[in-house]
């Protein structure tokens, strides 16, 4: 069946055991989504969505019932992609092996390497490595992502030591050319990829405009929820600017079906920039042909 969205990202928790530079300073106050809310969420969610993306700020993993969340997105038959930057891995490896609700799972390798540039790597790496092969011997049909979103700054030097690694433990040969431009995954065996980008912007009202053309895929393909049940178009709407509505108070069609919401969508179909927030966006160039 059909599903409206390709994705609905549902924030479980804003808080985080790390502190990146490429994120940007959370001005809300640190939310944990309860898991009675999370239920009332994901209830609304799965019918419309192909998978929840059970991240927009903070580290999945640090949710003190996450175990729970995935069992609830079991009952409602729902897939679900989480995104982590691995720190918590192995303390929730039986979760996330043992359950049928997780179908992809990132891991922002960026992130070690932003927060501990005087520490070990290889050490980080190997910890990854060893949950990836439980992955794929536990868990074969699951996707496994190793991102390294960070072309443009100063870790080549490091992500050719992943290449490498990666290399010698796969017995494989991997294509140094990498176009973030264009296709910004490489599939390294099975079920296994790396995924690239460079940083981006994030979109602030304080930035200037940059355009009142173009377009996103906001609404069309995607949505995010934040931890306190509000409703924004996009993942990068990180302050809730661009504020639909909240899904605990207002059911999720609702709040999709609205005016606001429909301008937003129309005005997309059409390359127009309708919210304030999207004029000032920097990521939308990235759709121009």
């Amino acid at each position: 069946m059909n599903k409206k969205y390709r994705r609905i990202y549902i924030e479980i928790t804003n808080v985080c055991n790390l502190s990146c530079s490429f994120c940007p300073i959370d001005q809300r106050a640190k939310d944990v989504m309860e898991l009675k809310e999370f239920e009332k969420i994901i209830s609304q969610a799965a019918p419309l969505a192909e998978q929840v993306c059970l991240h927009l700020m903070g580290e999945p993993l640090a949710h003190p019932q996450f175990k729970e969340i995935l069992s609830t997105c079991e009952n409602y038959d729902s897939k679900a992609q989480i995104t982590t930057n691995g720190i918590l891995l192995k303390r929730h490896k039986e979760t996330l092996l043992s359950s049928n609700a997780v179908r992809q799972i990132n891991v922002s390798l960026q992130s070690y390497m932003d927060n501990f540039p005087h520490k070990n790597f290889m050490e980080y790496l190997d910890k990854v490595y060893a949950f990836i092969e439980d992955a794929r011997a536990i868990r074969p049909d699951l996707y496994l992502n190793l991102r390294l979103w960070n072309f443009g700054d100063s870790g080549d030097e490091k992500n050719d030591a992943v290449f490498e690694y990666l290399e010698n433990k796969l017995n494989t040969q991997i294509n140094r050319k990498v176009e973030v431009g264009a296709v910004k995954s490489k599939k390294i065996a099975e079920k296994l990829y790396l995924h690239f980008d460079s940083r981006f912007e994030w979109p602030r009202m304080e930035l200037p405009v940059q355009g009142e053309k173009g377009r996103c895929n906001g609404l069309k393909d995607h949505l995010a929820i934040h931890a306190d049940g509000t409703v924004v178009p996009c993942c990068l709407d990180d302050q809730k600017i661009s504020n639909l509505g909240n899904c605990l108070e207002t059911s999720l069609e609702e709040v999709i079906e609205s005016d606001r919401s429909v301008r937003i969508k129309e005005g997309f179909s059409k390359g127009v920039l309708v919210e304030d927030l999207c004029k000032r966006c920097s990521y939308i160039n990235r759709f121009k042909k």
